[in-house]
């Protein structure tokens, strides 16, 4: 969550940087620091967020602050649990199809339009 914290290791390995608070479910609150740490990283490795990601415009919010992707940890294996496979690939559909209409909502056509 600190800048510090990912100038270290992109220091020592050119890696994909993780931005998570493990298990947080504001992502507001977390997707703050997110351009300070995208920053620091420069374009010496790609940043992925993983605080909280519930709805489609979670993920537009932390590809707007500078992710490079989000990873959608909790619900899928919630899902996973209750439904099944089918149940995974319903939830997926569901967050991508609302992350389409948080897009449209913001003027934006595609997630390479999206910007701070």
């Amino acid at each position: 969550m600190h800048p510090d914290d990912r100038r270290q290791v992109v220091g020592r390995w050119r890696v994909r940087g993780v931005v998570s608070n493990h298990g947080g479910r504001q992502v507001g609150r977390r997707a703050r620091r997110l351009p300070a740490v995208v920053a620091t990283v420069g374009d010496r490795a790609d940043v992925l967020f993983d605080s909280g990601i519930r709805t489609g415009s979670d993920m537009l919010i932390a590809l707007v602050l500078g992710a490079k992707a989000v990873l959608y940890g909790r619900p899928w294996a919630y899902v996973l649990g209750i439904a099944g496979r089918e149940g995974v690939r319903h939830a997926l559909r569901v967050l991508l199809a609302d992350f389409d209409a948080a897009m449209g909502l913001s003027g934006c056509a595609s997630p390479a339009e999206l910007a701070r």
